[in-house]
């Protein structure tokens, strides 16, 4: 049984979060910094950007979470601490400082970094924050969520309660992610904290396996951010028996963690920069699932697609174009398109051909703020689901003074 409840990263027992403005932003109205803590250590689990340029966060998390434990997640907005030569330095003294202040091992500390590429990240306001910023811990999920946030224009957090065994246990999660968003092998800023006891290897598993039909199948410009991260954690206070195997416990808690990702994928594609729309581009009859997935990440990436969305303008020959270059075997003359929202749907392609079909009809569909784009391939069983956003004036305004 899945229920949503409220809390975010607050949610699962013993865990408490903060957010505050230390300095590192000029906004002194924005959260700049933000801390997740657990009162025992937790398995640890982590994904990371597949860029071949990195965040010195990265780095040193990894490094940290070797061993599958970890205790607190502190994370930075304002500066992506990224090419920078004492960037690993900083990344391990944001570690010590936060250690210090909570009694803990510094090796037991996620730390992340989100903003702009290349600036020196001066340590002088997060030391000086830190201290406020764990004294502030509390049930302030929404806060740590503003911390980590910088062109978002909303807050992405929430949590569900699901059982394994006859133990009720939590799970909850919130995320950054509006520009600079195309995945691999990972995500934008993601942390995930549930209170079920499971070992630090089926955690990885989980999250291993999750992230290829989550947030890997998002797409908001194009470009894979060099500071990625999805980080979870796993404290085990819910006193169910500990998963270390597949089985029904494994399977529940995949559900559960699977309810919490697609929630944020939704979230991050349709607060995408600029966006005024989200699309969910649905694929089925296709020969295997790889093929999907292939075909519905070109739709999604199409930036002929999205700005055609944008002006909810039903033009699907650049959807086939969008098939036709993905690389996937298709028959395009298979090939079925069909769009709909809350206001219906239209059929516009069949047997990879026009039909007719209603202009005005489908104008009124695609001026909806959530469109789904269904492909059918007639050639299988594997079906795929990914999640992009239209293509605005606004995202080129956004980007085109972002550092200055």
């Amino acid at each position: 049984m899945l229920k949503q409840i409220q809390g975010g990263v607050c949610a699962a027992k013993g865990f408490t979060a903060n957010g505050i403005h230390c300095g590192i932003r000029k906004n002194k109205t924005k959260r700049d910094l933000a801390l997740i803590y657990s009162q025992t250590p937790c398995s640890a689990a982590a994904t990371y950007t597949q860029n071949l340029v990195k965040g010195a966060p990265l780095t040193v998390t990894k490094n940290h979470i070797e061993n599958g434990v970890a205790q607190a997640i502190i994370c930075n907005s304002g500066n992506a601490n990224t090419c920078n030569a004492n960037g690993i330095e900083i990344a391990e003294q944001m570690s010590e400082l936060l250690a210090k202040e909570l009694k803990i091992d510094a090796t037991d500390v996620v730390v992340a970094s989100t903003g702009v590429i290349g600036q020196p990240l001066d340590i002088t306001p997060i030391a000086k924050g830190i201290p406020s910023l764990v004294k502030g811990l509390g049930d302030y999920s929404a806060y740590a969520c503003e911390g980590i946030m910088t062109t978002d224009t909303l807050p992405k957090e929430i949590a569900f309660e699901f059982t394994v065994g006859d133990k009720a246990c939590r799970i909850g999660g919130i995320a950054k992610g509006s520009g600079m968003i195309h995945p691999n092998m990972a995500t934008m800023l993601v942390f995930v904290t549930t209170d079920c006891k499971i070992s630090a290897q089926m955690l990885q598993k989980a999250l291993s396996k999750d992230i290829q039909d989550s947030f890997n199948m998002i797409s908001v410009d194009g470009d894979t951010s060099t500071n990625d991260m999805v980080a979870l954690l796993a404290n085990g206070t819910a006193g169910n028996e500990e998963i270390t195997c597949e089985g029904e416990g494994y399977d529940a808690f995949c559900k559960a963690l699977s309810a919490v990702t697609t929630y944020l994928c939704r979230q991050i594609a349709g607060d995408g920069e600029g966006a005024t729309k989200l699309l969910e581009c649905k694929v089925c009859g296709a020969k295997d699932e790889k093929t999907a997935k292939t075909v519905a990440k070109s739709v999604i990436c199409s930036s002929l697609v999205k700005a055609a969305m944008f002006g909810s303008d039903a033009n699907w020959g650049r959807i086939l174009c969008a098939i036709g270059y993905s690389g996937a075997e298709v028959d395009v003359q298979k090939v079925g398109v069909c769009f709909r929202s809350g206001k219906g749907s239209v059929v516009v392609c069949e047997k990879g051909a026009g039909v007719e079909f209603s202009e005005e009809k489908a104008k009124e569909i695609l001026l909806q703020k959530e469109i789904e784009i269904l492909i059918t391939l007639g050639d299988g069983d594997g079906k795929a689901v990914a999640w992009g956003c239209d293509l605005t004036y606004d995202y080129v305004k956004i980007n085109g003074d972002y550092r200055t």
